[in-house]
Formats: C-alpha cells, sequence, structure tokens
C-alpha cells in the first residue's frame, strides 16, 4: 500500500448565531477519542494562532466542532456533543457548551434529513439532547422545501444581513455541571492578591462567574478595544475565575482549574447605561436591562457567547445574585424578555422562572443559522 499524506472525513461548516464551526455526523468519526481529538485540532488548526491551516479564524467563537449522534434518550430526535478548540494550543475541551452554535444542530438535522419534514412544512421542532451539560434543547426551525431555511427578516446583533429565525429553548438549564443552579449561594466573596470580590457562580447552561465591573474601576461599557490590552484586568478575572471554580468543586487543583479555560467563563456587569457599540452604534440606557462585558479563552468576547446570555438573563431574575442587583424592573409574568447590553448590541432573552422563583423553568434565544459549505475535510496523515 501507498502511503498517503492526507485523508478524509465528510463533514459541514455551519455558521449558528455568532459562531462558526465543523460539524460530523458521529458514524463518519473512526473509533477513539485520541483519533477524533488529531481530527478536532487539525481540521480546526489550534496548533496556529491564526489558525490559517485549518477552517479556524484565530477566535473563540469561530473555533468550535459539534458531533451529531443518534438519540440515545426518549423524545430527542438527536444526540450532541460540542468541543471547543483550542487557538495556539492543543485544547479540546468538552465541559462546557455552545449557546450560539446549537442553532446549527436544528439546522443540520433538518438538512440532513435526520428529522421528518413535509414539503408544506414552514417549521419543524427538533427535540436534541445536549450530552455536554445533559439537558433537552427544543428548537424551532423554519423550513422550504424540507430544508433548513437561510433568508428571512430577523436581524440577530452581531450579523450584518436578517435571517430566518430559529426559536431556541434549554428546558431546565440549571446544574448541568455542578447539579445545582446555584452552587455557593446566590453570592459569596472570592479573595485574590489584589483585593476581596463580591462575586456570583451561576451554574446555568455553562457555569460563570459574574463580578461587578465597578470592582474594577470600570463603567462596563468600555469598548473591547480598550480593555484588550489590559493584562492585570485579565490576570486578576483569570484569578477570581480559577479561585470560584474550585470552591464549586468543577477541579481539585488550581492547575486543573487553569487547564480548562472554557468554563466556568467570567463576566463583569454594570447598570443599565448609554454606550457605544464597537460598530459606533449608540445604546440608550433605556433599551437595556443590565450591561455585560465577558472573557472568553482568555480574551475579551467580541459580543457575548450565546450560552452565557442564557446563564446572565437567568441570573438577573434569581434573587440575591450579582447580575440581579442591577435589574430594577418590576414582574411582569413569569415569562419574562431580558435585555442584554453586550459589546455589539442587544441581545433578547427569554426566561422563566419556577413557581416558587428559586430555579429556572427554561430559558430561550432566537438565532438564525446556514449552512457554509458541506464536502470533504483533510487531515494530514
Amino acid at each position: 500500500m501507498f502511503p498517503i499524506s492526507q485523508y478524509s472525513i465528510p463533514a459541514a461548516v455551519y455558521r449558528g448565531g455568532t459562531s462558526r464551526g465543523l460539524l460530523f455526523h458521529d458514524k463518519d468519526l473512526p473509533e477513539g477519542k485520541e483519533r477524533q481529538r488529531e481530527i478536532f485540532l487539525a481540521g480546526i488548526d489550534a496548533y496556529n494562532p491564526s489558525q490559517i491551516n485549518g477552517l479556524g479564524s484565530g477566535t473563540s467563537h469561530t473555533s468550535k466542532v459539534m458531533v451529531i449522534a443518534p438519540p440515545t434518550v426518549d423524545g430527542a430526535d438527536v444526540d450532541y456533543t460540542f468541543y471547543q478548540i483550542g487557538i495556539g494550543e492543543e485544547v479540546v475541551d468538552d465541559e462546557g457548551t455552545c449557546g450560539n452554535l446549537m442553532s446549527s444542530v436544528g439546522a443540520f438535522s433538518v438538512d440532513e434529513g435526520l428529522v421528518k419534514t413535509n414539503s408544506s412544512d414552514e417549521f419543524v421542532t427538533v427535540s436534541a439532547f445536549n450530552r455536554n451539560i445533559g439537558k433537552m434543547i427544543r428548537m424551532e426551525v423554519p423550513v422550504v422545501n424540507g430544508k433548513a431555511k437561510v433568508s428571512g427578516g430577523y436581524d440577530m446583533p452581531g450579523l450584518v444581513k436578517t435571517g430566518a429565525k430559529i426559536k431556541v429553548d434549554i428546558l431546565s438549564p440549571g446544574g448541568g455541571k455542578t447539579r445545582h443552579t446555584l452552587p455557593l449561594g446566590s453570592s459569596g466573596l472570592v479573595s485574590t492578591e489584589v483585593k476581596i470580590y463580591p462575586a456570583s457562580f451561576v451554574d446555568i447552561v455553562n457555569p460563570f462567574v459574574f463580578v461587578a465591573a465597578s470592582e474594577f474601576g470600570l463603567k462596563g461599557s468600555e469598548l473591547n478595544s480598550e480593555l484588550a490590552t489590559d493584562e492585570k484586568l485579565l490576570a486578576e478575572l483569570e484569578s477570581i475565575r480559577v479561585k470560584m471554580a474550585l470552591e464549586a468543586g468543577m477541579y481539585s487543583s488550581v492547575a486543573e482549574a487553569k487547564n480548562a479555560p472554557a468554563i466556568p467563563k467570567i463576566a463583569i456587569v454594570a447598570e443599565p447605561q448609554d454606550y457605544v457599540t464597537s460598530a459606533g452604534k449608540m445604546i440608550k440606557a433605556q433599551e437595556v436591562d443590565i450591561v455585560a462585558k465577558m472573557v472568553s479563552m482568555h480574551k475579551f468576547h467580541r459580543t457575548f457567547a450565546g450560552s452565557g446570555l442564557y446563564n446572565l438573563a437567568a441570573s438577573v431574575l434569581l434573587k440575591g445574585t450579582i447580575p440581579n442587583q442591577f435589574f430594577n424592573k418590576k414582574d411582569h409574568g413569569k415569562e419574562q424578555l431580558i435585555r442584554i447590553g453586550h459589546p455589539e448590541g442587544i441581545a433578547e432573552v427569554r426566561v422563566a422562572l419556577t413557581d416558587d422563583g428559586s430555579d429556572v423553568e427554561f430559558v430561550g434565544l432566537d438565532r438564525t443559522a446556514r449552512r457554509i459549505m458541506k464536502g470533504d475535510l483533510y487531515i494530514p496523515e
């Protein structure tokens, strides 16, 4: 047999929300985690910070992989697993999930015929079980001629052109990693070498740590470009993230927590205020319920991760949390729409608490998605 320089794997590239990633059928991947890991690292190109030798583009929201498999739980159409891939480092992290790219699972399931559709259908419901967090995701996917619809009038922050709206709901989203929505209570204190900070650790979709922007002398609406080079701020946020992860029992050592940069994530939050987005658009204080910025893979996120939007919106309603302290809107019923001001605009998230208000019944977000390409992904031998 002649040696080959590369071998190929069927794959598709999808954009879901403000993320992009490689999607695979589980049946197309070789057995064994190590071989799969090699495919994910090479396909995205985790080895180079620019990811020039693969299909990433040097950002955390484009360094992602989804693997779709047959369902293993009642009521699911498909199972799926999410992987966050490193940027300039050999990381394949399946501890958390992605709230944006999960919308691509709905579109992929329709496009690949994993759910039944009729030519007359305008929408189809896709129920997907997320293996990362052990939660069911319900997606209402618009369809046309039996395929996921792409064109539409829904204007999603972070994209220039409108698209067809996919309604995404995560059912019973709390406690996916720690078994408790608030494993450390609604808020507590965390000590670093610099100072003691009030903080909240909230485990909804992906675990997040929330700290008030004012604790760092910030308004919370500064441009990312102003904060990106503040190495002391980033180091302090990382120190808080690691300490809170240890207190929540996610990891057993500092080294272990530092080697898992994908979760928990950390965000700074602030009161509603006038601010200018990265694109120069003015956001008025009355248009938002809270302002926030998050760090992902040691960098300030260009927008705000979908999983973080779910988490933050629910945290806003959970009494006593740091985000809840900035929420002044009166109760308007069991399901509420929380407006989050982030670096590129406003995201609106549906949240419903349980009847006693102590936990979250569901969180929902509207996204768009589309298939960009489908074909053979080549991996160096």
